[in-house]
């Protein structure tokens, strides 16, 4: 039985080592700009167009990193951690909610080892590993035509956007359903057109892809991206669950006490304090609560119970630069591999289109698809990243071998700050550094 000492004495010592922050396996490697060919002296712009983000009230806080030739070479906190219910300040190693980065960082590069094992074929149909799953159908003809992976990696496949009322969802099922949900998008969500004519951004097709992967692997999403990709990269500091209840929850006197001593001042009663106290606090509730460690995606959150395809990934700077090192790589960063260089190379592809409105890479935008994220001065055919909706997102330049990571929590402690212009500011102040 664990004592309330115990966990005071735990959470204690966190507050005290968490600072420290030395990934295991190395972390990423560090060099100054210069000999990286690029200009410190540039990449100091980045200061000033991200606090005057903070001036104006968009975001509370960011930590940016740039990476060149497998190097972390910028790395800077600013602003605020948390400004409700009290003030703390930003620091590098601060953990944010990804929301849709998770699509790429974590079910994409899941998914992709399953493809380069044979496991899936990306022209199968999604019936062919969820049978209930329907296929379009033309509304004049009857016409049936059968989505497949690469339409859900694409969002070529016509799946609505989004649940059309997740509280409705959530009154008919309850909360943390997700074999009803993936029922539901399987048999009750439109199909809105002809799958892979058209494009249309959807949280549903990656919980489609979610549960593709959990029915080929016999394992959660959550589990299998944290044992193949981020613990396989020594990533120390990133995961889909920061806030897990463990042996907590069956002492519920334990958890009350624990609560009120005002260890977690926000959220809920925690398991993984050391987490915790790394991450940044997301939007206020009706409550006045607001959400701590927990995904802040409805579906994700509420629907799906937090191991979710299309978000609830946490992670830090340090480690998200060693993601972009190692995909800038070929898939391999400090003698760890998680994909081949023929399967990265395969990833960031525009599968057989020259329509923009079609242009994604499988699991990743390009610039036809993201264009505020990469600025104006990459060579842009082949830049690739994603974005996350509460204020994250990543780019990686092939051809000049750089990554640009940007971590704001836009929507603390109200869902009502910006970050799209500071993106494409960011990524061009970094491109511009480059060989001056």
């Amino acid at each position: 039985m664990y004592s309330k000492t115990i966990l005071l004495a735990a959470a204690a010592t966190v507050l005290l080592t968490t600072t420290a922050f030395q990934p295991k396996n190395g972390g990423i490697r560090r060099s100054t700009p210069e000999k990286q060919g690029m200009s410190s002296q540039h990449l100091a712009l980045i200061d000033s167009a991200v606090n005057a983000t903070i001036a104006v009230g968009d975001i509370p806080g960011a930590v940016v990193g740039i990476v060149r030739n497998g190097h972390l070479v910028y790395e800077k906190a600013f602003g605020y951690k948390s400004v409700y219910p009290e003030k703390e300040p930003m620091t590098v190693e601060t953990m944010f909610d990804l929301a849709s980065v998770s699509k790429c960082v974590g079910t994409t590069l899941s998914f992709m080892q399953l493809v380069e094992q044979g496991k899936v074929r990306l022209v199968d149909n999604v019936s062919y590993y969820i049978p209930e799953f329907q296929p379009w159908e033309d509304p004049e003809t009857g016409e049936k035509v059968e989505i497949t992976v690469q339409n859900l990696l694409t969002h070529s496949s016509g799946l609505a956007a989004y649940l059309p009322n997740t509280n409705a969802y959530i009154q008919e099922f309850g909360c943390d359903s997700p074999d009803s949900l993936m029922m539901y998008i399987s048999t009750r969500i439109k199909r809105n057109f002809r799958p892979g004519t058209k494009q249309l951004y959807s949280c549903l097709n990656f919980i489609t892809l979610q549960n593709i992967l959990q029915r080929v692997t016999g394992e959660r999403l959550c589990d299998y991206a944290q044992k193949n990709v981020f613990d396989a990269l020594g990533l120390r500091h990133t995961t889909y669950f920061p806030l897990d209840f463990g042996p907590l929850k069956e002492n519920p006197t334990l958890v009350q006490n624990y609560f009120a001593d005002g260890l977690v001042p926000v959220g809920r009663p925690v398991w993984k304090p050391e987490l915790v106290a790394l991450c940044a606090p997301t939007e206020m509730l009706a409550d006045s609560t607001v959400l701590l460690a927990q995904v802040h995606d409805p579906t994700a959150r509420l629907a799906n119970g937090g191991n979710s395809g299309n978000a609830g990934v946490f992670s830090c700077v340090e480690d998200l630069a060693v993601v972009c090192a190692a995909l800038l790589n070929g898939g391999s960063y400090n003698g760890h591999r998680i994909l081949g260089p023929q399967t990265v190379r395969k990833m960031f592809e525009v599968p057989g289109t020259d329509d923009p409105a079609v242009a994604r890479a499988l699991g990743w935008d390009t610039y036809y698809t993201g264009p505020y994220t990469s600025g104006d001065i990459f060579e842009l055919d082949n830049v690739r990243g994603h974005t996350g909706y509460t204020g994250t997102s990543l780019i990686l330049d092939p051809d000049t071998n750089t990554a640009v990571i940007i971590l704001a929590h836009r929507v603390h402690p109200h869902d009502e700050g910006a970050t799209g212009r500071l993106r494409g500011v960011v990524a061009s102040i970094a491109a511009a550094s480059i060989g001056r």
